[in-house]
């Protein structure tokens, strides 16, 4: 691994801090607080697998949190995977909560908030790539986050241990050419798991399910619609309203719920875009079907745990931010004198 962090020289009264910034470094912002007395210990060692990020964090017991004021601060979606080397880890996300033993793996999404609690002295291999390389609806993911995943759970069996493999081998070893090979192959297999998982009720039948896909891309076509409903729906596809709500409950979800979700996911799309133009809050919600400002505002924090707006200033201070460090390195170049 090319970059290697530790607490080991590190002052007591600093080591906590320290920590946080190192882990934070080779990971995403995140919040951590150990949960013993007494001077911390730590290690994390970082490298890259292609457009992997690979790291192995060794420390003392700890809660590690990622909160909605540190995703609006983050500029780029990813997906973290976690495979539990030594000792336990109590994941929540998404309104699950999952105990994972050592051998184990966790899926996380770093754009929700998520936490995870380590009882006791760990070590754990943890994987970051892009959520856009992985090619599955976001629905598909939030369906996985936040369960434990072993060796029988299908292709569980075969991503596991290759994981455990590609960290303790290092991932620096291989050539460009090959580091980008295996990360495609992570990539594939984890794709592979996502989707076992999330449609776990592969008996249905062909049509059922092409349905099913019909259904999800009039939704997504429509989500500025505010007059979208299950009644809607149905009508469109010439089944009943009934038929409709038992496809979304072989799903884990509703209708209303996935319309919800999805036009939520929009707006905080578009509320995190910078322009010349900036439209209102309101203006960003009628435009993906909400008609009531307040209940969109409460949907928004429902969801997020921050208002519109707190979200939106979020973003523009950090893209501020951004701007003022580029122009100070800039101003630190030499001139051209020509």
């Amino acid at each position: 691994m090319s970059l290697v962090l530790t607490t080991a020289s590190v002052p007591d009264r600093e080591k906590v801090a320290y920590w946080n910034d190192a882990v934070s470094r080779a990971l995403v912002p995140l919040t951590v607080t150990p949960r013993g007395e007494g001077p911390f210990d730590g290690r994390i060692a970082s490298g890259r697998l292609g457009y992997l990020q690979v790291c192995t964090m060794e420390a003392d017991a700890e809660r590690v949190s990622r909160t909605p004021a540190l995703i609006a601060g983050s500029s780029e979606a990813l997906v973290s995977v976690a495979v539990q080397i030594s000792g336990t880890a109590t994941v929540v996300q998404d309104g699950r909560r999952a105990e994972v033993a050592e051998g184990e793996l966790v899926v996380c999404d770093t754009t929700r908030p998520y936490s995870v609690d380590y009882p006791q002295r760990f070590a754990t291999h943890v994987f970051q790539l892009p959520r856009r390389t992985l090619g599955v609806p976001d629905d598909d993911v939030r369906r996985v986050t936040g369960s434990a995943i072993g060796t029988a759970d299908g292709v569980g069996a075969m991503l596991l241990p290759f994981l455990a493999t590609l960290a303790s081998s290092g991932a620096d070893r291989y050539p460009q050419v090959v580091a980008n090979r295996l990360a495609g192959n992570v990539v594939d297999l984890l794709s592979t798991l996502i989707a076992e998982r999330a449609h776990h009720g592969g008996t249905e039948s062909d049509g059922r399910s092409h349905l099913m896909l019909r259904v999800l891309d009039h939704i997504n076509r429509n989500l500025g619609d505010p007059d979208l409903s299950p009644e809607r729906i149905a009508r469109e596809h010439r089944i009943s309203v009934r038929y409709l709500h038992r496809l979304f409950e072989g799903e884990g979800t509703t209708v209303g719920q996935f319309v919800r979700r999805r036009r939520l996911e929009e707006c905080r799309r578009e509320l995190a875009r910078r322009g010349r133009t900036t439209p209102t809050v309101s203006a960003v919600a009628q435009r993906w079907g909400f008609v009531n400002p307040a209940h969109f505002s409460r949907s928004f924090r429902a969801e997020y745990g921050v208002s519109p707006r707190e979200w939106r200033s979020l973003r523009t201070d950090r893209d501020a931010g951004a701007a003022r460090d580029g122009e100070h390195q800039g101003a630190d170049l030499p001139r051209s004198s020509g």
